[in-house]
């Protein structure tokens, strides 16, 4: 027999960013609770808001994202959408493998193949049925990078846009829908205000906290922060003689609260280890050990910037010190050397200037307080910016910016290699709207990979020249 008010459990997370610290203690958490309304006769839900992959920790790093996915599976989550993380730090191809063999739906409706196609992998919404038969549409969208998506082959469009018509289409057919949105709570305030038919936005990508929702409108938006800090547990009350929600609540669960045991711990350590060992495949042999500084010159930024300008093909390069996190010590580097040295998901980014505005960069890169400025997000896994390193740009003894052997000025057009953090605008404002080719997917690792491989190469073939 139907009851009058049937209550929907939803648990939610975002932004883990592969942080596993807890993960153990979420997953456990996430079980008890989906068997504790199976067997009062509750339905309950539980859904991942994108940005679970992070290429910084070594198992997601190790296993190219699946692990994260085999801990999705067994925290029995019902339905995921993704975030710049999958989406952008990701290989095409890596992401198009990623979700194989998931036991959960992934939904989103704003991402396709560069023919316009959806990928199988891909739900542009899926309709679950409550225990006493509500139907409940999920909905999801990703945030719009969409120079990012399109030089790795996909086709993005605008969110907001795409979920109003999604909403709009399955209204006729759910009794609820439910948003999941990696898109920042600026764009899930306006969704709500322009979209009547969204019941419930879960949110993600700005590491929003709702301890307790907002409700805009008629819409009730939930958030958990991020790093797996809290869960989210949201509770629609469904009228079914009336056809129609008559409540809405949402209230967060914070992880210390969660109990925790040895086995917990050695189950993160694992993690890292399956990781390390993942990653222990040999790149290339280093016959000098290089040191990093972060405040100033150093051997190791002298290798990078060598890479980073061999790699591009351009006039010059320019990055910070602080990208560093070690050095870069003598005999065979591996995977896990280059990850533990450069674990950002940051491109290299080429972008063309005239000469007054490479002038302006390479001034306000001079700034004298920015060494010691802390840099949260932007893809930066490091603490503090730390000097500004130069590569083929320089000035020489009479005070003039030099280019590629170039004396800058204005008119003449240069090309310059450097970070793709640099670019959205937060240091240099100049960059963000300049012409730019972002280079994917290779990550900076990666770059110095490529450079050590072909310094290997290039003494072989110097050698065998001269046998």
């Amino acid at each position: 027999m139907k009851h009058s008010v049937e209550t929907i459990h939803i648990y939610h997370t975002n932004d883990i960013h592969s942080h596993f610290d807890s993960w153990p203690q979420i997953s456990k958490y996430l079980i008890s609770q989906k068997q504790k309304h199976a067997e009062m006769h509750e339905t309950s839900f539980r859904f991942d808001i994108g940005d679970h992959v992070d290429r910084f920790h070594p198992f997601t790093e190790g296993t190219s994202g699946k692990g994260n996915v085999a801990l999705l599976n067994q925290a029995e989550y019902d339905a995921i959408t993704i975030g710049n993380n999958e989406g952008i730090t990701l290989s095409k191809k890596a992401l198009n493998e990623l979700y194989i063999g998931a036991d959960f739906d992934v939904v989103l409706c704003n991402l396709n193949d560069s023919d316009r196609f959806t990928p199988k992998w891909i739900n542009r919404y899926k309709i679950y049925d409550s225990e006493q038969g509500i139907r409940i549409g999920v909905i999801g969208a990703t945030a719009m990078y969409e120079q990012f998506y399109s030089q790795l082959g996909w086709v993005i469009t605008e969110p907001r846009s795409e979920l109003i018509k999604v909403a709009r289409e399955i209204r006729g057919e759910v009794d609820i829908i439910i948003c999941l949105s990696h898109m920042g709570i600026h764009e899930d305030r306006l969704l709500a205000e322009e979209s009547e038919t969204i019941d419930v936005i879960l949110g993600a990508h700005t590491h929003h906290l709702f301890t307790e929702g907002e409700m805009v409108d008629e819409t009730l938006l939930a958030a958990t922060g991020k790093f797996g800090e809290y869960v989210g547990h949201v509770e629609i009350l469904f009228d079914n003689q009336a056809e129609k929600v008559v409540g809405k609540k949402a209230s967060v669960i914070h992880v210390q609260q969660l109990p925790t045991d040895e086995e917990d711990r050695n189950e993160v350590h694992k993690l890292m280890v399956a990781g390390y060992e993942a990653m222990d495949e040999k790149v290339f042999y280093n016959h000098t050990a290089l040191r990093q500084e972060l405040f100033g010159p150093s051997a190791l930024a002298t290798f990078f910037g060598a890479a980073l300008l061999a790699y591009t093909e351009t006039d010059c390069a320019m990055f910070n010190a602080g990208i560093f996190l070690g050095n870069l010590e003598a005999g065979w580097v591996t995977k896990r050397h280059l990850h533990a040295l450069l674990p950002h998901p940051i491109n290299p980014c080429i972008i063309t200037l005239d000469g007054a505005e490479l002038q302006e960069v390479y001034a306000l890169s001079t700034t004298p307080n920015w060494p010691e400025t802390e840099i949260k997000g932007l893809g930066f896994r490091g603490t503090i910016m730390g000097s500004m390193m130069y590569e083929a740009l320089y000035l020489n003894e009479e005070g003039e910016l030099i280019a590629g052997g170039r004396i800058v000025r204005p008119g003449k057009t240069f090309t310059l290699a450097t970070l793709d953090m640099f670019t959205f605008g937060y240091f240099f404002p100049l960059l963000k709207d300049a012409p730019k080719e972002y280079v994917m997917p290779e990550l900076i690792r990666d770059i110095v990979a490529w450079y050590g491989k072909k310094l290997a190469m290039d003494s072989m073939g110097y050698l065998d020249g001269n046998e």
